[in-house]
């Protein structure tokens, strides 16, 4: 079972998520807005999944870009269309939590 959840969202080894939250990653929370006022990853920006296409210019010029959301659902989702997009420097953190993680 846990090697089907590896397979979509990704390795646990978190060393590429830190080393990006080390070098100022742009953390992009895509879960809805009332779900990230209820908490979220220090410095994060709230764009909702079904707001990334309308939201694009907020990505250009990032160097590092980690998307997250509740389950690594919706993150997945977001990484690709981002990459449907050109963004090549995208990183899929999963859940928020596991980025909160990373971060300390």
């Amino acid at each position: 079972m846990f090697g089907i959840f590896k397979n979509l969202f990704g390795s646990t080894d978190n060393s590429a998520l830190i080393e990006a939250i080390k070098e100022g990653a742009f953390l992009v929370d895509v879960r809805s807005s009332a779900e990230f006022s209820s908490g979220s990853v220090k410095g994060a920006t709230n764009i909702p999944l079904d707001k990334i296409t309308t939201n694009l210019s907020k990505f250009k010029s990032k160097k590092n870009i980690i998307v997250f959301c509740r389950s690594g659902g919706r993150s997945t989702q977001a990484k690709n269309i981002l990459a449907q997009n050109g963004f090549k420097n995208v990183i899929n953190g999963g859940t928020w939590h596991n980025v909160n993680e990373a971060i300390k």
